[in-house]
């Protein structure tokens, strides 16, 4: 660990927190998460609390860093591809069997299917996942869900801040176990979580993760919003970034001056390709894992099909333990997905610059220790042969030149305070969206 990373304030103040709130699940009563528009969710201690270091805080922060699982028995493909896509025990190309949860969901629904299977076929309590903030659309929140209806109050992409992890005593205290659905850092959390807590290991029935390129914060919505021509937040009524076919549009529902509803929509490439993409946190720019490698089931979109605007939705399934194998087959016995079996290789096609995203990421982080930057400590990625193997040498100087630039671009090379949206940013979070 950096000799500049002592607390889990100094891993959010050098950009390495990315949100998920394991350190608020292990010191509850001493750390809280707050939104901060520039960064993301991120935490801080309690008012009242001294400022003792929770060691428990720092041992499970991804942000710190990671080590990579061991290759399982059974694992599909040679040495090289268990090292660019992590354990692989299967993998199928499909969409929920359910249309309502096809279409709602971001692309075939297969993750609200399988939380759904889990409830009503393994006697699972419930799932931990997010979904819209009640009265602050552009805000998420975690809620554990027990039923359909309340599973699809949260289908489709958050493009937004989100710790799904701060609310990991509802997994412990039901009565049975749960599905935790969540990025792959968030998994990763929870994957260490539970190896020190038995009472968290013991609830998690199984682990689901979706490939995810980044999360923007929340200063990405406002700009979104104000694309949209929406002025005052407090006149939301629901804010969805994907889903209702696929890839889906960014929509917005607010009441109009005149006190009707109103709507106004973004396309995917016009809200997340033009807007939200760019306000991505630093975190996410050197994350080892975009792919779900901790999970017992990984889901993403079929992206090597040619999309078009609205089409019925198609997922990409993969099993990373047996555990999730199991899952996934009943799952599909039962009725809850409509599956074929897919060549490993298609991960490729669906996820053609995995191999070039890691052999950058190793450049990065010899960067930003040149210039004595705060790094996470990554280990079993095997990221320098990915650099050497994958990068052209033109490729290969640009991620170290990129990486440089971006130290002061985002001003990497000091310690940054986060100050909460309501505590300092009240005009835009009670009142307006401020005019750039």
């Amino acid at each position: 660990m950096s000799k500049k990373i002592q607390t889990f304030e100094d891993v959010a103040g050098w950009q390495l927190c990315c949100g998920c709130g394991a350190c608020a699940a292990v010191c509850p009563d001493k750390i809280e998460m707050i939104d901060v528009l520039e960064y993301g969710r991120r935490p801080r201690f309690r008012a009242g609390t001294d400022a003792e270091i929770p060691q428990g805080a720092m041992t499970v922060c991804p942000g710190i860093g990671l080590t990579r699982l061991v290759k399982p028995e059974g694992q599909l493909g040679d040495q090289h591809f268990f090292d660019a896509w992590g354990p692989v025990l299967g993998v199928w190309e499909g969409y929920a069997a359910d249309p309502q949860i096809r279409f709602e969901g971001s692309s075939g629904g297969v993750a609200t299917a399988l939380a759904l299977f889990g409830i009503e076929c393994l006697g699972m309590h419930g799932a931990l996942h997010i979904r819209s903030r009640k009265h602050k659309p552009y805000l998420n929140e975690t809620v554990l869900s027990t039923n359909r209806d309340e599973l699809l109050k949260g289908a489709g992409s958050r493009y937004a801040p989100a710790s799904p992890c701060d609310s990991l005593e509802l997994i412990e205290r039901a009565d049975r176990p749960c599905i935790f659905i969540g990025k792959p850092c968030d998994v990763a959390a929870v994957h260490t979580v539970a190896q020190l807590r038995s009472s968290l290991k013991d609830k998690v029935g199984f682990s689901l993760a979706f490939f995810c390129a980044g999360t923007p914060s929340t200063a990405g919505t406002m700009k979104m919003l104000q694309r949209m021509g929406i002025e005052d937040i407090n006149s939301l009524k629901s804010l969805r970034y994907r889903g209702c076919g696929w890839p889906g549009n960014a929509v917005v529902e607010y009441s109009g001056q005149d006190g009707t509803n109103q709507q106004k929509k973004l396309t995917y490439e016009q809200s997340w390709g033009e807007i939200l993409q760019k306000y991505r946190q630093w975190r996410c720019y050197i994350c080892p894992d975009h792919i779900g490698e901790f999970a017992d089931i990984a889901v993403a979109d079929a992206w090597h099909r040619d999309v078009t605007s609205h089409q019925p939705g198609l997922s990409i399934l993969i099993a990373r333990s047996y555990r999730g194998l199991n899952i996934i087959q009943q799952a599909q016995r039962q009725g809850y997905l409509h599956l074929d079996i897919a060549d490993p290789s298609l991960l490729g096609q669906c996820m053609p610059w995995q191999t070039s995203l890691k052999g950058h990421l190793w450049a990065r982080i010899q960067s930003l220790k040149m210039m004595k930057t705060p790094v996470p400590e990554y280990q079993g990625f095997k990221l320098f042969d990915f650099w050497r193997s994958e990068l052209s040498i033109k490729e290969k100087i640009y991620s170290f030149l990129s990486t440089i630039k971006r130290v002061f671009a985002k001003k990497l090379n000091r310690r940054h305070i986060m100050c909460s949206m309501q505590d300092i940013l009240g005009l835009h979070t009670e009142q307006s969206i401020e005019k750039e």
